[in-house]
């Protein structure tokens, strides 16, 4: 069989692999203050979580789009195949690790640090789309301080409105509206993260000669959301520990501010075709939220160590990919 073609089946595979990890690695994030304030019992919200994602991955494809052509340019990446396939083995190894050890840290930094570190060790600085990879990482940067104040700005909008009701009745309401909160981010989840494999996938064909546009195929679109709605059925409970009880006591007039906010912002990027991380939005939401209400009640300590992780895991797994990539060369 064709070296090539052997390449573009490990890269769809592994693309695949990835998506199911992002499922049961970020998905968790959608439904953990869901699960905390017990609006929904685990088992219920993750077939919520994975049936929304579904959905949402089927719906759009700019954020694809914007994966596939503006970090580096596949029509001028030489040895393609190789190179993206060492940036998803980077970005799998660092998410599990993070996974392992209940950090929510971002697959989407692990996945574009790995696909710039890859292009970087086979074809220098040169190969990137400067323009384009900035602009991703700006939305990257920029949306979790988004998140945080548009989670503010919730919360107090809803302690003004509440301020005066029966706390009982109000936590009951809350509850029963952090089901459709919920359902909401997961389908906002599957249409930004989900797009991240279908686009890697898309730039391989492209690399391996086996399409000329970049438009995503059918088949594409639906293998990734799949592949992230089985992986959420997996669950993360571990990152579900860490985003729904340790950065703050979550009550559900919390949960529903958080899980409003962090939807409207992923949404808000994926109408402008930018990716950006779930886990950065859903964890800057919550500290928003807890900002509003007090800031002591947010543990500053834990959201330090995971803001520290958003810092290094671009930077890490970008070393990684180069790294990868120089072994997976001997051997193609």
């Amino acid at each position: 069989m064709d070296t090539i073609l052997i390449l573009t089946i490990l890269v769809v595979v592994f693309a695949l692999a990835f998506d199911f990890i992002n499922g049961f690695h970020d998905t968790a994030n959608a439904i953990a203050t869901s699960v905390s304030t017990k609006a929904l019992p685990p088992r219920t919200a993750i077939i919520l979580a994975a049936s929304m994602n579904f959905i949402g991955a089927l719906t759009f494809t700019g954020v694809a789009k914007t994966i596939t052509k503006d970090i580096v340019d596949p029509f001028q990446l030489g040895n393609g195949s190789v190179v993206i396939l060492a940036a998803l083995i980077a970005a799998i190894a660092w998410n599990l690790i993070t996974w392992y050890y209940g950090i929510p840290s971002s697959s989407s930094h692990a996945l574009i640090g790995s696909v710039a570190g890859a292009a970087i060790s086979a074809a220098g600085f040169n190969i990137l789309n400067y323009q384009g990879f900035i602009k991703i990482l700006q939305s990257l940067v920029l949306s979790p301080f988004l998140a945080l104040a548009v989670g503010f700005i919730m919360m107090t909008i809803f302690a003004f409105i509440f301020k005066n009701f029966n706390l009982s009745k109000t936590n009951k309401g809350f509850r029963t509206m952090q089901i459709a909160t919920a359902a909401l981010q997961s389908y906002t989840h599957g249409t930004n993260d989900a797009q991240k494999a279908m686009g890697i996938i898309t730039m391989a064909l492209i690399a391996g000669g086996f399409q000329t546009s970049t438009d995503i195929p059918m088949w594409v679109r639906i293998g990734a959301a799949l592949s992230m709605g089985i992986g959420t059925s997996v669950g993360g409970w571990k990152i579900i520990k860490t985003v729904g009880g340790k950065i703050m006591k979550i009550r559900p007039v919390n949960g529903a501010a958080a899980d409003l906010s962090s939807a409207i912002v992923i949404f808000g990027a994926t109408m402008l075709h930018l990716p950006v991380s779930t886990t950065h939005v859903i964890s800057s939401a919550i500290m928003g939220v807890g900002s509003a209400q007090r800031v002591k009640d947010v543990k500053w300590g834990v959201a330090q160590r995971i803001v520290l992780t958003w810092i290094i895991t671009l930077p890490v797994s970008a070393v990684i990919a180069a790294i990868v990539y120089q072994i997976l060369n001997l051997f193609f």
